[in-house]
């Protein structure tokens, strides 16, 4: 239903018939040059003080006093509005620690008055530069500048700049599941809980790198978080989660991150959940602002900061205990029932009492409120038109429940400030407490630097080195927060064993055919079968391929050594105990004349090794661990002092330095080595080599899994063929006059590392 003015009429009667309705129209005429302010810009000065240039729509005027002692500025300038400007600077810049504008009408016209707060006293200048008004502060002393047009910075427009995703990351807290997302500035966000199981986050016109456009699986970490997407999209970031149906959510900001923790309805305290209580009704702090060239301006969290060139218009944690509220100049959102108004010259309480009747609220005016107001609106909501009626009038308000306090705009400031210095009071009156508050885990003194910053004026921190215990003494509050943070930061240290396995396998193949052969043959009257010449009468034929050391085993049947085998062909296998054999065949005449030995010698030889060491070592996180086990081995140096003795080790060693990150998983510096001394090489002095196996790398491993760091495969082949030239080339008979040799060695070094946790649980939180 819509209120129109017959029905209004009707009902406020009464109250309108004596009411400034019915007094003569008294209008107050526009003055001809009325200019608007369409931009401030806040920059540093020279000499470490400030400039201040306000743009308007035709050359201003203006009147200009110093307040406290040269820390505030008062502006006035006579008929101008805002028109663009925001209503509050909060960035400090040099020494102005922020701008109020404020708009508010007097007999004369429509006054803006621009409240300039001073970080210190300092002296003003202000000057007119056709449409600008420029203001320049110089720390040091109170009053006006001697020479105000000195040199400024030229006004720049605060402009929007790219925002962009630096990392997306998963993390647990005491309570509640998050996802940490950091950010290269305050991008607006927009959380969407409409998909059951689902919630997304939009960062609107921000970045995301390649890097980050990916899925992470936290299903092995529990707490009721599946996965968590993030891509592009339309030139947003959107970060999604899977997540059990019980779970609820809150956004907010933490420096350069958005924590975006996930927890059961119910498991946090009231005051984690980012949510006050003003007079039973819950509501959520909510941060306005406005940005030129932007028409259509968002709902924003209170874990906003606004950036150079935005207006922050947050309630202060006292405004918003008292219920005050702020008159800023920006879009806000309305949300009572629409009505149509169509008012002239009515007394301002009369159109009090009909808004608070049309919006069931209870409304009390202060004495000092007082004026009448034209106006005529359509199809708006009422407290959008009791909004603009305070406004009107300079004019605020103050909401506790359904009860609504008007007052002028002077005196709720004064309120404010009154307020403020109570609390402040209240801080310092307060009695002192002393708590002892012990440590376990970590130091003492390092807590105790962090914790210093949360101490008010009048508390103090010692240690007790002896007790490892901080004895704080402040107000109940400040202890509270301080012993909050100790038990967050002292937790078990994580600590984690780090196991190596080293594994080397070695495999060998030797082949190994030789043959032996030859003998004599004796032609002589002596033996009875002479060649029947004259010359040569006697013929003796032997082989000359044998020596002292020809082995000759097999030969005989009576003795072990033949004395003179009289080989023609002499490739014998290497051939003994433990490796191959020998087959020794002799054949001969009667009469001794004619004798033939042939020795037969083969070794084949193939074997498997494996070596397994594993040492492991326990550790503290970030901390460096080494466990060795190996030998000395002496090495004899002459010199002109004489023979010195010296020791080179050969051990096995494991040096590492692990660290436990936020999701469980261990970054580990290991170096591994094994060395061994080699006796089958030796140095000219009979000194052993020494075989040297070394590992150094840095890894990220997840708990309790195996990861393979490194490892060596070195494979050798040969193949040999001795034999008698021309001979040993003639097929199947060059068998008699050929030795054959074939080898095959292989070894694999593979290096094994698994990490794990050992107090998980109470380290983490899991």
């Amino acid at each position: 239903m819509r209120w129109t003015w017959s029905r209004i009429r009707r009902r406020f009667a009464a109250v309108l018939l004596v009411s400034a309705v019915a007094c003569p129209v008294t209008v107050v005429a526009e003055p001809s040059k009325k200019t608007h302010a369409t931009h401030i810009a806040v920059l540093e000065g020279t000499q470490g003080g400030a400039h201040i240039s306000i743009e308007f729509t035709r050359p201003p005027t203006y009147t200009a006093r110093l307040e406290q002692g040269g820390r505030r500025l008062v502006l006035d300038v006579p008929n101008a509005d805002l028109r663009g400007v925001p209503a509050a600077l909060t960035n400090q810049v040099g020494v102005v620690g922020g701008v109020m504008a404020q708009t508010f009408k007097t007999k004369q016209g429509t006054t803006t008055r621009f409240l300039i707060t001073l970080l210190e006293a300092c002296k003003y200048g202000v000057n007119v530069d056709e449409n600008r008004l420029l203001v320049d502060f110089v720390p040091g002393g109170s009053g006006v500048i001697d020479s105000p047009k000195q040199s400024r910075p030229a006004p720049v427009r605060a402009k929007r700049r790219q925002l962009a995703v630096t990392d997306v990351k998963y993390e647990h807290a005491a309570l509640s599941y998050q996802v940490v997302i950091g950010v290269d500035g305050s991008p607006e966000y927009r959380q969407d809980n409409a998909t059951p199981g689902q919630s997304s986050l939009i960062l609107r016109r921000t970045k995301l790198p390649e890097a980050l456009m990916r899925t992470l699986d936290v299903t092995a970490f529990g707490g009721g978080l599946r996965s968590i997407s993030s891509y592009s999209k339309n030139g947003n970031v959107v970060i999604e989660v899977e997540r059990s149906a019980e779970l609820t959510s809150k956004v907010e900001r933490r420096g350069d991150a958005l924590v975006w923790s996930f927890f059961k309805p119910g498991s946090l305290p009231a005051s984690m959940t980012g949510v006050a209580r003003d007079g039973g009704i819950a509501r959520r702090a909510k941060t306005v602002y406005v940005e030129e060239g932007f028409e259509d301006v968002p709902e924003v969290h209170s874990g906003y900061s606004p950036s150079a060139g935005e207006v922050q218009a947050e309630q202060s944690p006292a405004e918003e205990a008292q219920g005050f509220a702020s008159p800023v100049l920006g879009q806000q959102r309305f949300t009572g029932r629409r009505i149509d108004l169509d008012l002239k010259d009515a007394d301002i309480h009369n159109v009090l009492r009909l808004l608070a009747d049309v919006g069931r609220v209870n409304i009390i005016t202060a004495d000092n409120v007082q004026g009448s107001v034209t106006i005529r609106m359509r199809n708006v909501p009422w407290d959008q038109a009791l909004d603009v009626a305070l406004q009107t009038k300079g004019l605020g308000m103050v909401r506790q429940g359904n009860m609504i306090r008007v007052a002028p705009l002077s005196d709720l400031e004064r309120e404010r400030e009154m307020e403020l210095e109570r609390r402040k009071q209240e801080v310092q009156l307060a009695p002192l407490e002393t708590r002892l508050i012990p440590i376990s885990y970590a130091d003492a003194n390092d807590i105790r630097d962090r914790a210093q910053p949360m101490l008010s004026g009048r508390g103090t921190i010692a240690v007790d080195e002896r007790t490892n215990m901080m004895i704080v003494r402040d107000v109940a509050g400040n202890l509270n927060q301080i012993e909050s943070l100790v038990r967050s930061l002292d937790t078990q240290t994580p600590q984690v064993l780090v196991e190596a396995r080293i594994v080397e396998a070695t495999s060998r193949y030797l082949h190994d055919v030789g043959i032996q052969w030859g003998g004599d043959a004796t032609f002589s009257p002596a033996t009875g079968n002479p060649t029947g010449l004259a010359f040569p009468s006697a013929v003796g034929v032997a082989g000359g391929a044998s020596d002292a050391q020809t082995p000759t085993a097999g030969l005989s049947p009576f003795t072990s050594n033949v004395a003179n085998p009289n080989f023609a062909v002499n490739l014998p296998a290497v051939v003994g105990t433990g490796s191959g054999g020998a087959l020794g065949l002799t054949f001969g005449s009667i009469d001794n004349t004619i004798n033939l030995a042939v020795r037969l010698s083969a070794a084949e030889s193939s074997g498997m090794l494996r070596i397994l060491s594993s040492p492991r070592v326990l550790t503290l996180d970030n901390k460096v661990a080494r466990i060795a086990q190996g030998t000395l081995i002496p090495f004899s140096q002459v010199s002109a002092q004489g023979v010195q003795t010296t020791f080179q080790e050969a051990k096995l060693q494991l040096l590492v330095q692990p660290h436990v990150t936020a999701d469980g998983s261990v970054s580990l510096n290991v170096k591994i080595n094994r060395d061994e001394p080699d006796f089958n090489q030796t140095s000219a002095r009979g000194d052993p080599t020494i075989l040297k196996r070394e590992a150094e790398t840095t890894l990220l491993v997840m708990d309790g899994h195996t990861a393979v760091i490194g490892g060596i495969f070195t494979r050798n082949t040969g193949r040999n063929l001795d034999q008698v030239p021309f001979f040993g080339d003639i097929p199947l008979i060059g068998l008699l006059f050929q030795r054959r040799r074939a080898s095959d060695s292989r070894s694999e070094l593979v290096i094994f590392i698994t990490p794990r946790i050992v107090n998980r649980a109470e380290a983490l939180g899991r």
